[in-house]
């Protein structure tokens, strides 16, 4: 026999090397009780699957709540809860931790019965196997918003993931050129496609999103001024338009004054109007301003790759499309900008957001404080007039 039961309502084929899952219906009154079985090629699939079926089964009822388990609390969360009110790459993030982490290792203790125990014994195993310590952290957020809706929907006392100790959180190793490396950079990409990626990242501190989903229609070239309203990026494969990463990242970034993004935005635009005249309808117009001939837009890891493959010839220090960026705030802050200008810029929510990222790029400024202070009250300073006077 090719087919084995491994899980309650789970067989594993060996012959087709997939599993199926028996989910069986409740019957209305006076109606026979009838069962369907789906077939899923892996075992992660099968069990949210089953899980899917039986908390909406549960929980739609109202009866045998004692029953529900963590990962039919999981999946019915992150459909019911979390997908109508987050954006596509959120719901797959916690969708991917909660596959292939969160229900494997806890999906079937029953909610009402997980202690906090199990949930540090988790996040113990989950640093045992690899995980850096920031990812076991991400398990624990989506994990604590679950439980913490549970709780909200009466459905368990009180959330027991409150009770647990958390891995501190790992600084991230950041990669940043200076002023004098990112014109070096500049120049190196000249006239390729690569220039307009690199100077929106780094004259403008752009996400490469940003980048990927920045539109014409939000392009002022007579006012030189460049509104960051929408980003690109990819879903499980799958390019995926959406808003900017929160209210707070929607911002208007002028660039007057500066000829090199002045002439760039302009030589960008009249081979659009080049382009759109040359291939007429055969030109994918999205609207698009970074886009491959034809108007076709591009993926952001497929603009990551082509940034490594330039470095890689050349005897430029390593860094990404995001440590741009980094290098777009250390410049700025070289050059005195203020903290909230500089957060501003970026797109972030709260100074302290900026502070919090980028504290190691600032570091010098916590020297010129220093020295400021010595001067005001060392030995050449106002303070030696005061002891003079204390002395007299």
């Amino acid at each position: 026999m090719s087919r084995k039961t491994i899980l309650p309502n789970i067989a594993y084929d060996t012959q087709r090397r997939s599993y199926y899952v028996t989910i069986r219906h409740s019957p209305a009154p006076g109606e026979p009780s009838r069962r369907t079985v789906q077939c899923y090629p892996t075992l992660e699939l099968a069990i949210q699957a089953l899980d899917r079926r039986g908390g909406m089964d549960l929980l739609s009822r109202g009866e045998d709540l004692e029953k529900l388990t963590v990962g039919q609390w999981l999946t019915y969360w992150l459909e019911q809860i979390i997908k109508p009110s987050r954006s596509a790459s959120t719901v797959h993030g916690y969708h991917m931790i909660i596959r292939n982490h969160l229900s494997p290792g806890l999906g079937t203790i029953h909610l009402n019965k997980l202690t906090a125990a199990q949930v540090q014994q988790y996040l113990n195993r989950m640093q045992a196997k690899g995980l850096c310590t920031n990812t076991v952290r991400k398990h624990y957020m989506v994990l604590h918003n679950a439980l913490e809706h549970a709780r909200k929907q009466e459905l368990i006392l009180r959330n027991v993931s409150e009770h647990v100790i958390l891995p501190s959180a790992s600084d991230p190793t950041h990669h940043f050129y200076d002023s004098e490396t990112m014109a070096k950079l500049f120049e190196i990409l000249a006239g390729t496609s690569m220039e307009p990626v690199v100077k929106l990242a780094g004259y403008l501190g752009l996400r490469r999103s940003e980048i990927c989903g920045l539109k014409w229609n939000h392009v002022d070239l007579e006012q030189k001024v460049i509104t960051i309203a929408e980003a690109r990026t990819t879903v499980n494969g799958r390019p995926v338009n959406k808003s900017t990463k929160n209210r707070s990242s929607i911002r208007r970034l002028g660039y007057a004054g500066l000829a090199d993004i002045e002439e760039l935005m302009e030589r960008l635009w009249r081979q659009r109007l080049e382009e759109v005249e040359r291939l007429g309808d055969e030109y994918e117009d999205g609207g698009y301003v970074i886009c491959h001939n034809g108007g076709r837009p591009y993926q952001a890891d497929y603009l990551s790759n082509r940034l490594q493959r330039v470095l890689s010839k050349t005897e430029l220090p390593y860094v990404t499309l995001h440590g741009l960026r980094h290098s777009f705030a250390s410049i700025a802050n070289s050059q005195n900008v203020p903290l909230f200008g500089i957060s501003r810029a970026l797109g972030h929510s709260t100074t302290s957001t900026t502070t919090r990222i980028y504290m190691h790029l600032f570091d010098d400024t916590h020297l010129s404080v220093v020295q400021a202070v010595g001067e005001a009250v060392g030995i050449n300073g106002p303070g030696d007039s005061m002891k003079g006077k204390m002395q007299e």
